[in-house]
């Protein structure tokens, strides 16, 4: 493909986003399996570009409105490839040549536009702070008020392209032998810093292709999630319901920690990404999960299973403010439900998740979100109704899991980009009153798995002592 068909392509493939209905990530891969006479470096190109200028969505946008110039995708292009790429007008005007396959010839506006950004970067001084960081006016005030003093830093974040994590299957294999299969695909990985199940891979590897992936030994996940799974601390023998289980990601963590022992009930509403999880769990060698699809979080099934769970995890649908490193468009392109829907449907599935949890179990509530509202705040509005439930703190649970100190502070789980390296997560642990749980269920039952997979991996320190720094 040649650079003014690379151009065209990526304009192309901007509008396509534009005028679509679905995360960009699904779109960019539709358009490419429906293109297969595009070459993998061709891809690797116009998946840099084109995400390039998903991630500078209010920065061109500001420098377009300056220019007079309307932020459409051809717009968009030609300004990143002037500001970012470092594309000269003169090169720019010799890829829009009109030409076969090459973007039709600039025209006398764009020319003076692109010439008078002659000695520019994308960044300017007179940019507002949230323009600057690519924060969108609807999530700003609310962002701030969680992220505090954090908030700069971590917006800068979650502007950067999200790593590779993969998780280890330790019901088919361990790290030693996955690093050293990877090893010989030609592939780098090094352990994750916070689960024991992560691997952090350098590039971005064709893993769906390798019989490692096709076999259940590893999974796409960010190692955040990995730590939610491991939070809920299943144990082997028990039974556990994910109330809003997707595509299973975290139910296999789930089954890893409970060594295919005891029961796993997977429930979600959309039927269509419980059987693409059932898939994944036969791949996997998990054989102790029943997937139930539910019409809504009132359903009868959840009504004649009241307090039978020993442990009830809910990842709850939210605004996915925490992965916007992975999908830049949603900060612009609000696909799902606002918040003003979101927040109710979020505390009623809490409530309705909570009959579920027997006396001595708990409830795990969990999102992928920075925002107070969907995380604290709901937490706080479900304990002032439901004074039969006490929160536990998770940085006191976490050494239970054999894994050291915690890699974070406080009551609640809280993940960042800036301060983990893991996209953003909240989890909150809740505990119904009632008799206690019996000592042989605690949650040390399920270390042999986890120690035969880490190795020799060190516990890491909590969150607050380090600064440095990853939703299925």
């Amino acid at each position: 493909m040649t650079p003014a068909a690379r151009l065209q392509t990526a304009i192309t493939l901007l509008q396509t986003v534009e005028t679509t209905p679905r995360p960009a990530d699904a779109v960019i891969t539709r358009f490419f399996r429906e293109r297969r006479y595009i070459g993998s470096k061709d891809r690797a190109a116009l998946a840099e570009r084109v995400y390039g200028v998903l991630r500078s969505h209010a920065r061109l946008g500001w420098w377009l409105e300056r220019l007079a110039e309307a932020p459409e995708a051809r717009a968009q292009a030609l300004a990143y490839g002037r500001l970012v790429e470092g594309l000269t007008p003169e090169t720019l005007e010799g890829l829009c040549s009109g030409g076969q396959f090459a973007p039709a010839s600039l025209t006398g506006a764009e020319k003076r536009w692109l010439k008078a950004l002659e000695g520019h970067t994308l960044d300017h001084p007179a940019m507002p702070e949230a323009v600057r960081l690519e924060c969108p006016p609807w999530a700003e005030p609310a962002l701030r008020a969680g992220l505090g003093e954090g908030f700069a830093r971590e917006m800068r974040a979650l502007m950067e392209p999200a790593p590779l994590d993969i998780r280890i299957n330790p019901l088919r294999s361990d790290r030693e032998k996955v690093l050293a299969a990877l090893k010989d695909a030609g592939i780098a990985a090094v352990p994750g810093t916070l689960s024991p199940l992560a691997l952090r891979l350098r590039g971005r590897p064709a893993l769906l292709a390798l019989a490692l992936h096709r076999e259940g030994h590893i999974a796409i996940q960010d190692e955040g999630s990995q730590l939610v799974g491991l939070l809920v601390q299943a144990a082997p023998g028990q039974t556990v319901l994910d109330f809003c289980a997707g595509a299973c990601g975290k139910t296999l963590v789930l089954a890893a920690c409970m060594e295919n022992r005891g029961k796993i009930f997977a429930c979600d509403v959309l039927e269509g990404r419980l059987k693409r999880g059932g898939e994944r769990l036969r791949q996997a060698g998990v054989y102790n999960v029943e997937a139930h699809p539910l019409r809504n979080e009132h359903d009868p099934w959840l009504k004649r299973h009241k307090k039978r769970f020993d442990r009830v995890l809910v990842d709850a649908p939210c605004s996915g403010t925490g992965t916007w490193r992975r999908n830049p468009d949603a900060r612009w392109r609000p696909l799902g439900p606002g918040l003003e829907t979101l927040l109710p449907l979020q505390a009623s599935i809490l409530a309705s998740a909570a009959r579920l949890v027997r006396p001595g179990g708990r409830l795990i509530y969990a999102t992928c979100s920075l925002l107070l509202e969907e995380n604290e705040e709901q937490i706080a509005a479900f304990l002032a109704a439901h004074p039969d439930f006490t929160q536990l703190s998770c940085m006191d649970l976490w050494p239970q899991t054999g894994l050291g100190a915690a890699p974070f502070a406080g009551p609640g789980m809280r993940l960042t980009p800036a301060r983990q390296g893991t996209d953003g997560f909240f989890a909150a642990v809740l505990e119904r009153r009632g008799e206690a749980e019996p000592p042989e269920k605690v949650h040390p039952a399920h270390k042999p798995i986890l120690a035969a997979t880490t190795g020799v991996h060190e516990p890491t320190p909590a969150a607050g002592a380090r600064e440095e720094p990853g939703r299925l």
